[in-house]
């Protein structure tokens, strides 16, 4: 009886058939010759998952590379960054929540989300760390909607000469209605901050609810955070049609410095301020002011952060909120008197003319005043 196997005690059978990997794993030739060695020893690269081949590939990429563009590049590391990423770092935090209390009228919550720009808004009862969901501004349309919409051909009632526009009466809408009697609040998800945002941007898929409020393990409200915000993570800021149109300004100042917008692109930027802005590295990647920020010190800054560099410049934070930073002011880099004493003592010194008493002036440091990050 022949073997069921065709390939049993039969070598020649299998050398056409595909090499079986283990799932997760990139399929490397089975020989190790020169190159292949030296092309490991040079990147360090070591057998492991698809994730740090990419991450190797990345980290060894040049922009002169046509493997990827600059925005692909860019990503990809973020893709994979968002893998250790908690909601903490990406959420809003409570103090920018904008949010309603469920017995608002329908009136005023109208106005707040005119003036908010946002389509939907967190309610709760008496305190935000008593939240009982959020209101969609289309759920808030519909129900107006509902209520202005008028029977033309009811039964007893006679016919207008003009017709309602599209058969709706807004005076038959109660303004003052409370919220809460509406029934148009909707469910809110709920999860701590050390969750990672890619198990909350599946989570949002599969709930189709797209806004989470962020409580601690005491159940306070610590932030919110919206798909959008993890969706950025990735792509970057994502502008729509109520975003400001106007173009990014530099404006110099009387003390010689420059505000600018952090949406302002480094060529704008050195174009004002002159070819010695040197954003290098971190610059190649990134077109803004605000994405050379980020990349040159490997983080969102905060609000009233000084942050070095490049060349003889620094970069105050004047404006940020947790997903981006917004304004800057950029100055010379000022010489902290430390450093400057320290090296007028050397100098003196060095000088064999001066006397003991002079060269004993100034000796001992003045206390620099620190460019603290706050």
């Amino acid at each position: 009886m022949p073997d069921s196997d065709p390939t049993h005690d039969n070598p020649r059978n299998t050398r056409n058939l595909p090499a079986v990997v283990p799932q997760g794993e990139v399929l490397r030739p089975a020989t190790d010759n020169w190159l292949t060695r030296a092309i490991r020893t040079l990147f360090g690269w070591k057998p492991g998952s698809v994730r740090d081949d990419l991450q190797v590939v990345l980290d060894a990429s040049t922009p002169d590379d046509v493997g990827f563009s600059a925005i692909e590049r860019t990503m990809l590391r973020n893709i994979l960054g968002l893998h250790e990423r908690r909601i903490a770092d990406v959420m809003i935090h409570r103090a920018d929540i904008i949010a309603v209390k469920r017995d608002i009228p329908l009136g005023e919550l109208m106005s707040l989300f005119e003036s908010a720009a946002h389509s939907r808004l967190v309610v709760y009862n008496e305190t935000l760390d008593d939240p009982e969901g959020i209101v969609h501004i289309r759920d808030l349309l519909a129900f107006m909607t509902a209520r202005a919409h008028v029977s033309e051909t009811g039964k007893g009632k006679t016919k207008r000469k003009k017709p309602f526009p599209a058969g709706l009466d807004l005076r038959a809408v109660d303004l003052a209605l409370p919220l809460s009697e509406s029934n148009i609040i909707r469910k809110l998800l709920y999860v701590p901050p050390s969750m990672r945002a890619i198990d909350l941007l599946a989570q949002m898929q599969a709930s189709r609810i797209h806004l989470a409020l962020v409580v601690d393990e005491y159940g306070g409200t610590d932030g919110l955070v919206s798909i959008e915000d993890i969706v950025e993570q990735i792509v970057g800021e994502i502008d729509d049609e109520h975003d400001s149109d106007e173009p990014p300004a530099i404006v110099r100042q009387a003390d010689n410095s420059f505000i600018a917008d952090a949406r302002a692109s480094l060529d704008d930027v050195r174009s004002v301020i002159g070819e010695d802005f040197v954003t290098g590295e971190a610059g190649e990647e990134v077109e803004t002011l605000g994405g050379y920020l980020v990349t040159h010190v490997g983080r969102l800054p905060v609000r009233g952060e000084v942050i070095s560099g490049p060349g003889n410049y620094e970069i105050e934070v004047l404006d940020a909120d947790p997903r981006r930073v917004k304004r800057l002011r950029i100055a010379t880099r000022k010489e902290r008197p430390a450093a400057r004493s320290q090296r007028e003592g050397r100098r003196r010194e060095a000088t064999p003319e001066q006397g003991p008493a002079q060269a004993n002036d100034n000796a001992s440091p003045t206390p620099g005043d620190g460019a603290g990050s706050q």
